[in-house]
């Protein structure tokens, strides 16, 4: 009989709503389909079932692969790969995704790892796959390292493929309605480049892509954009771009194309804040016609002193307004990220910090905010200083799923810096869900309330001043359910993260 081309790819379940479709995994499979090999995917976010899943499907199968990113899933692509091994220990376990990228040789160690594919890595898994199925040995192919007799083998790396070389993702293989179940929208992840040009510290993109923005034409991305929304039904497409303002004339031309269409959707992505404020109103206004919603701006600080150690030298205070500014006359919401407890922050930069967003929230309704605490990816730049600081580097894949987005291990950030940390991140959150109130009521008695209540919080903010937190308890006593939830329990700073697995790290 001849041997199987089904190849099942899998994306262990992680923390937080499900996302959407994996993208990744869909430009793999469609890279194998073009090779006249049979991808299947399992998401584990969508599949409870994903173990049985995998049990049945990997019985007819070349090859089981694993996407990964740092975090908790790793214990989940543990624990379904060693059961891959058991039930076909002659399958070839092939992981990727940026985790495997960043930690190779961690990775390979384990048992349950037969190969692992490198960087972008359509055309490696081809090539490797073509390789297995006809006997030849690895030694020669590109963007893989691999085991030999215990012995791992390091292959060079693969250059990058401009992405217009690659094959359409397999946009069939998505089940529209049962994501829309999970989400409760028709939404749809898409990535019109990868790569961004900045070094910031903390931020494994500059190590995965090397600083390199490869990115579709305008043209390709408003025929894709604009015939995957009207054939699937879409009411949003999210852009998993690292920063997809790199080129501007790009940009617009897109958001251009895609209002000329005339086929209505929205959409969303990434960008810096330098870029957004080189456009002018027009431009933003033009993005917003076009559909855009939502940006999401990676400011992480509003002191100088740490955006100077995160080495963002483009990212000025200054820029948080005027995006602020110019988004709100768009009608375009945007979220602030923010990095709290990063190496060399004291407790005046995270003072400032709240100062400078709390005021922007008084200032513009638009404006909400997603903070976080550093979290030590592999890769990153600064692992020598961190050591230096007690932080010990994970020696194993397991101990790597500790490392979860806003995890508090940083020894340098515990006790009463931390409780006030938290503390003021609750007041700004606070002060926020007021201001948005007060936008939104017609009535000038709920105004002038609101209005009362809000300006001790501003105080707050202005000033640092977290004692005696009264607002806080008062509120989680009287406050509307779903606040109490989410903004006032008084759980780690972790908890107010909104996960988001296709973020750039």
């Amino acid at each position: 009989m001849p041997r199987s081309r089904k190849v099942l790819l899998f994306l262990p379940p992680y923390a937080g709503p499900v996302f959407g479709a994996p993208f990744g995994l869909l430009s793999l499979a469609g890279a194998l389909r073009k090779a006249g090999f049979e991808p299947r995917i399992v998401d584990g976010v969508l599949d409870a079932d994903y173990r049985r899943t995998i049990a049945d499907e990997i019985r007819d199968c070349c090859c089981f692969g694993v996407s990964l990113l740092t975090g908790p899933m790793i214990l989940r692509a543990i624990e379904v790969s060693r059961m891959v091994k058991r039930i076909r220990p002659d399958l070839p376990v092939v992981f990727g995704g940026w985790h495997p990228t960043l930690e190779t040789a961690q990775t390979l160690r384990e048992d349950f790892v037969d190969i692992v594919v490198r960087h972008q890595g359509e055309a490696t898994l081809v090539e490797l796959l073509l390789r297995l199925e006809s006997g030849t040995p690895l030694d020669l192919v590109t963007g893989c390292w691999f085991k030999r007799d215990g012995h791992i083998i390091q292959n060079p790396d693969r250059p990058a493929s401009s992405l217009s070389q690659l094959p359409p993702p397999a946009y069939d293989l998505i089940d529209f309605d049962a994501y829309q179940r999970a989400t409760g929208e028709r939404k749809l992840p898409y990535a019109t480049s990868i790569g961004c040009p900045y070094a910031c510290t903390y931020c494994t993109d500059m190590v995965f892509y090397n600083r390199r923005f490869n990115a579709y034409d305008p043209g390709r991305v408003v025929k894709d954009m604009t015939e995957l929304a009207a054939r699937y039904q879409l009411s949003e497409i999210a852009l998993l771009d690292s920063n997809f303002l790199v080129d501007i004339r790009r940009a617009t031309a897109i958001a251009r194309g895609i209002h000329d269409s005339g086929i209505l959707f929205k959409w969303t992505f990434q960008a810096s804040t330098n870029l957004l404020c080189l456009l002018t109103d027009a431009e933003v206004r033009l993005l917003g016609k076009s559909g855009v919603c939502h940006i999401g701006f990676g400011t992480e600080s509003a002191s100088p002193e740490v955006l100077r150690h995160m080495n963002k030298p483009h990212q000025n205070i200054s820029d948080m307004y005027e995006a602020a500014a110019k988004c709100a006359r768009a009608g375009i919401r945007v979220t602030f990220n923010l990095i709290f407890g990063f190496p060399g922050e004291k407790e005046r930069h995270r003072q400032e910090t709240l100062r400078v967003v709390g005021d922007i929230a008084r200032q513009y309704d638009n404006v909400s905010f997603s903070p976080n605490l550093f979290t030590p990816y592999p890769g990153i730049p600064i692992w020598p200083e961190l050591e230096a600081l007690g932080l010990r580097e994970p020696d194993s894949l397991a101990d790597w799923a500790r490392v979860d987005l806003g995890a508090d291990n940083l020894p340098w950030l515990s006790g009463a810096s931390l409780r006030r940390l938290e503390t003021g991140i609750r007041y700004l959150l606070l002060h926020r869900r007021i201001k948005h109130a007060w936008r939104h009521s017609r009535s000038g008695i709920i105004r002038a309330l609101l209005d009362l209540a809000g300006t001790p919080l501003h105080w707050r903010l202005k000033h640092s001043f977290f004692s005696c937190p009264w607002e806080l308890l008062l509120a989680s006593v009287r406050g509307h359910a779903a606040v109490r939830r989410s903004l006032l329990t008084g759980q780690p700073l972790s908890k107010y993260l909104a996960h988001n697995p296709a973020r750039s790290r």
